[in-house]
């Protein structure tokens, strides 16, 4: 056999070895041995988990990912920030959706997490409130807001002897913690209300109640089919200026696209305005997540504001890139 031969046959020994290590959960990188200069498909799992705010917007990138790497497969479960940081943690998923800020003990346990996206968190009631025109017109202030939320005791609307029924979040939720610290609180412990699992949850239970008060994420308040409200739910709009009433700069409650706007303008306050997180346990490594986090970051955002949120800054974003 000659020097030729045996340089031949000694690199395709060495091509198979390299490929037959990839596992089902690394990415096949690199050129193809055609010569064609295009990179190998990815392939395996990735498992995510957490917040119900960013719920929807991930499983629109999961499905357009998939369209670029098809051989690549997403677990997606929702449960609530808590259950994301808790998930990542303790190794049970590879990526948490994560709906407010880390924690110094969060980061002290491996806690990394880049910026996706921004949303916001509403207050919401029922379209059956016998007193709905009266608070779209006058709305209520921070400060009411807070008197139904962080205290106990009979409550009523301002004004009135109708009674209000306030509703809450029982799981670990990002959404009640902006809201928590919005209205003055420490923490989601600080919240009153009937508990009620989830975004889903929460907006149904406020919906069927025509007593009731809470607060949700606008993705479950606003269908983003018409951008009209969902039936049943409607927003307490908010007096940011506390005038007693709501000014035509206050009033953007209307349809997605009005809110979104206020959102991205600042007329909308922060918190509880806020941004969206994806979180890992220490800097990812696997190159599958590392596409993936890099994809959302560039091509990704084209599918944000089509799917109700809202935009990061150009600085933002290439402040995220950084970190991958």
């Amino acid at each position: 056999m000659n020097n030729r031969v045996s340089t031949i046959l000694l690199a395709g020994i060495l091509v198979s070895l390299i490929f037959s290590c990839n596992s089902d959960s690394q990415t096949l990188s690199g050129k193809n041995t055609d010569g064609s200069g295009k990179e190998k498909k990815l392939k395996g799992t990735v498992s995510i988990s957490g917040a119900f705010a960013l719920y929807p917007l991930v499983n629109v990138w999961a499905e357009e990912f998939r369209k670029e790497y098809p051989d690549v497969r997403f677990n997606i479960s929702g449960g609530g920030a808590g259950k994301g940081m808790a998930d990542v943690l303790g190794g049970a998923a590879d990526l948490g959706m994560f709906s407010r800020d880390v924690t110094d003990a969060e980061r002290e346990k491996g806690a990394w997490w880049i910026s996706v996206t921004k949303d916001a968190v509403i207050p919401t009631l029922s379209e059956k409130n016998p007193l709905l025109g009266k608070i779209k017109t006058e709305g209520l202030t921070r400060e009411e807001l807070s008197g139904y939320f962080l205290k106990d005791g009979k409550k009523v609307w301002p004004n009135s002897t109708t009674e209000v029924n306030v509703y809450t979040r029982s799981d670990a939720s990002g959404a009640a913690d902006v809201w928590a610290k919005y209205l003055g609180g420490d923490a989601q412990e600080s919240l009153k209300g009937i508990a009620v699992y989830g975004d889903p949850g929460l907006a149904d239970a406020v919906k069927n109640d025509p007593k009731g008060i809470g607060y949700n994420n606008i993705i479950y308040v606003f269908d983003l089919n018409s951008g009209e409200k969902y039936p049943g739910i409607e927003v307490v709009p908010i007096d940011i200026n506390e005038n007693g009433g709501i000014d035509p700069e206050e009033d953007f409650y209307h349809n997605l696209d009005e809110i979104t706007a206020a959102i991205a303008d600042g007329r909308y306050p922060s918190p509880p305005a806020r941004e969206l997180y994806m979180i890992a346990k220490g800097k990812p490594t696997d190159p599958i997540i590392l596409e993936f986090l890099n994809w959302i970051l560039v091509k990704g955002q084209v599918f944000v504001e089509a799917n109700g949120y809202i935009l990061l800054s150009e600085t933002v974003i290439n402040e995220q890139k950084k970190k991958l």
